[in-house]
């Protein structure tokens, strides 16, 4: 099935960007119908605009509560009839009115391997602690910040010795991934194979076999294996 796909961005949109590029191909089964912002300067609106793709946005600081911005958003959303919403670098926590509008049918990308290093800072912190790897997780998202179940995970290298990794390295490093694991997600989900049971993530068998599995050069480990990605 197709997803009605409305994408929430707070800044440069480069999870969106690999969206639009993926759906044009036809590897991920996706119409993005709308993308949306807390932040009228975001490029992420301008990448949408110039796919011809709708956007929304409004500073959520003039509202008097978050509830009163996400109603706004769920407005504009229910306008263009979409499914599916994806978080791609939206900075905001969601009301639980909004995700209860969308039960099953929210995703987020988080620059770290859940549940260690949740927030804001997961880059710098796991750099603090001396990690020995980062990565990203695609989770479903439920009302408490980075805690809903995992749909997929890639995992990479930190180098705190000869290399003395920053967070720009560590961030590059990461989005790498980020680009592959996130629509591969999404696509699972057009496909109907991902059954929440619980806190667990069951990846359903694909109708279609003979998937090869990919990965990005560099070092790295990702659950469950790329498909189509």
């Amino acid at each position: 099935m197709t997803l009605k796909l409305a994408v929430l961005a707070s800044g440069r949109g480069s999870n969106l960007a690999t969206f639009i590029k993926r759906a044009r191909q036809g590897r991920l089964e996706a119409d993005i119908v709308l993308v949306l912002s807390n932040n009228p300067a975001a490029p992420a609106l301008e990448l949408a605009r110039q796919a011809g793709i709708a956007t929304w946005s409004d500073d959520h600081r003039v509202y008097g509560s978050r509830e009163d911005f996400d109603r706004n958003m769920l407005e504009a959303i229910a306008r263009v009839g979409a499914d599916t919403v994806a978080l791609a670098g939206y900075m905001r926590i969601l009301s639980a009115p909004f995700i209860q509008a969308f039960p099953g049918r929210i995703l987020n990308i988080h620059p770290a391997l859940l549940p260690a290093f949740p927030g804001g800072h997961s880059l710098r912190d796991a750099l603090d602690y001396g990690a020995r790897l980062s990565g990203c997780s695609v989770h479903f998202v439920d009302e408490k910040m980075d805690n809903g179940p995992l749909v997929i995970q890639a995992a990479v290298p930190l180098y705190n010795e000869e290399q003395q990794d920053d967070e720009a390295r560590l961030h590059a490093r990461i989005q790498e991934y980020e680009h592959r694991i996130y629509p591969q997600a999404l696509q699972w989900l057009a496909e109907g194979r991902l059954r929440l049971e619980g806190r667990k993530v069951r990846l359903l068998p694909s109708a279609q076999p003979g998937f090869v599995l990919s990965a990005p050069a560099g070092a790295g480990l990702v659950c469950p294996p790329l498909e189509k990605f």
